[in-house]
């Protein structure tokens, strides 16, 4: 284990700024600084560093703590309390599931006892144990891992984290200062992105994301005034582009991508939303005009996938029912359907814009972020890589979809939702920040991959991932330790392109 001075230079070290809200506090007075080290190796991070992350309220305290010059005290105190704090919330949820009056309660600050079965103890997902200094250790508390969960996590499109582990007082609390955050910065005259991108980083709340959606997007301007006048000005436009082009998909020239397009949509999900015969009409519109416009890749199999979070999140603003495969489009009025179909379609072609050599001849962005991230993968934990190589599982075989459909095929769509929140609020999330996302992915599973032995399993296991039942924390933990591996490879893609 590092010494508490090599800790200490690596987080006096850091200069960057974290997306999220600034913590502020007063450092206290710095120990001796011991030479600061190189990082080479994850492993030589995660021995440097002793973070846990939570969804809760702490995670923007969390993620600012890089963007502060602070000693390892304060940076230790603050994770501690994180700790505790997702320790007491566990303790409450155990209290509350008691099957009867005669269980003594335990005391709040105890830790949370752990079973014997699949429920592990860690501080990251990347599995590592790392201990804290000895003057801590009798605060620390061990975090448990979220797969392990017993109950299921159901979270609406615009929730924080499974309701069950905070209290609804605290929970509508905590949404509704966010909330309040946004609107505020949104109201007035001239909307500072920069700081919208901050916000933003830890999740939007559902009332204001297709307006935020829509700035981070770089879709409408910052300034409000301008804002009616691009609206009309986009619309206009794609539908001048349907009435041009829309009726030649039957010609010779384009009918075999009009044909690929008819059939890959009934095949994406929710199905109970794609298949209703508007929104299926809408998506083709959509699709073959994209690929009409951009002949240097046309149509792929993959940017279907991509249309449906733009179209959900812009089609809550106008349903009340909470669930959006439970609505009924038909009775949604045909000129909000206008204005929604337009709407996702220049969003969907700026997302598009800063990866199209993805889905270009051979989709040679692809065959590049898949090789990134095994070279990524065999830095940050090399037990995994060669495991994967000794059973001959390649990284396209299995990764190759995580880049064609941004992990929407391997993730809930309200996971995507809230995954899509953090790109658009990092620069070339789509296309860079997505690299770190996968490789904690990957290795959130670690556990599992070792256990499988056979090449047919393995890969089995990596081509359906269980993920059916996570919720806003799972991508939460997700996103913070993608964020740290970004943090501890800054290098990585000039590296990966040498």
């Amino acid at each position: 284990m590092a010494s508490d001075g090599a800790r200490k230079q690596f987080w006096k070290r850091s200069n960057s700024k974290v997306p999220g809200s600034l913590l502020k506090a007063t450092p206290k007075a710095p120990s001796t600084p011991v030479k600061a080290k190189r990082i080479s190796t994850f492993q030589e991070f995660e021995s440097n560093t002793s973070d846990a992350w939570d969804a809760g309220e702490d995670e923007d305290g969390l993620l600012a703590m890089a963007a502060e010059s602070l000693s390892s005290d304060v940076v230790m105190e603050t994770a501690n309390r994180v700790l505790r704090n997702h320790s007491q919330r566990q303790e409450r949820h155990k209290l509350q599931e008691a099957p009867g009056p005669e269980q003594k309660p335990k005391p709040v600050a105890e830790p949370p006892l752990v079973p014997s079965g699949d429920i592990r103890l860690v501080k990251s997902i990347s599995e590592s144990h790392t201990s804290c200094p000895a003057e801590s250790a009798s605060d620390t508390v061990p975090l448990q891992r979220s797969q392990s969960l017993p109950h299921s996590v159901t979270v609406a499109l615009g929730g924080t984290s499974d309701p069950s582990a905070l209290s609804s007082s605290a929970l509508s609390e905590r949404e509704a200062s966010r909330l309040d955050k946004f609107k505020q910065l949104l109201a007035g005259p001239h909307t500072d992105l920069e700081e919208l991108r901050k916000l933003s980083w830890s999740g939007i709340p559902k009332p204001v994301r297709p307006i935020t959606w829509k700035l981070l997007s770089g879709y409408l301007p910052a300034n409000v005034d301008r804002r009616p006048a691009t609206l009309q000005r986009k619309q206009k436009e794609y539908f001048a582009f349907i009435e041009h082009y829309y009726d030649s998909r039957n010609d010779d020239v384009h009918q075999d991508t009009y044909r690929q397009i008819h059939i890959d949509i009934p095949r994406m999900s929710p199905e109970a939303l794609i298949l209703q015969p508007k929104v299926t009409e809408i998506f083709e519109r959509i699709l073959f005009i994209w690929a009409i416009r951009h002949p240097a890749s046309g149509y792929v199999q993959g940017i279907n996938d991509l249309v449906t979070p733009f179209f959900v999140v812009f089609m809550c603003e106008h349903i009340e029912e909470e669930d959006v495969d439970a609505a009924d489009i038909s009775r949604v009025p045909a000129e909000v359907l206008r204005n929604v179909e337009a709407d996702t379609y220049w969003c969907m072609s700026k997302l598009l814009d800063g990866i199209q050599d993805n889905y270009t001849f051979a989709q040679p962005g692809i065959q590049m972020k898949v090789k990134m991230l095994e070279e990524l993968v065999s830095r940050i934990d090399e037990q995994v890589h060669r495991h994967l190589d000794q059973h001959e599982v390649r990284y396209l075989q299995f990764a190759f979809r995580w880049m064609n459909n941004l992990l929407m095929r391997e993730v809930p769509l309200h996971c995507t939702i809230r995954l899509w929140d953090t790109y658009q609020s990092e620069p070339e999330g789509f296309s860079h920040f997505h690299l770190y996302v996968c490789a904690a992915f990957l290795v959130r599973w670690r556990k599992e991959i070792l256990e499988e032995k056979d090449f047919q399993e393995l890969l089995l296991f990596l081509q359906n991932l269980p993920t059916a039942h996570w919720g806003d924390e799972d991508i939460s933990l997700l996103l913070a330790e993608a964020y740290r591996l970004k943090f501890a490879f800054a290098d990585a893609p000039n590296h990966y392109k040498k």
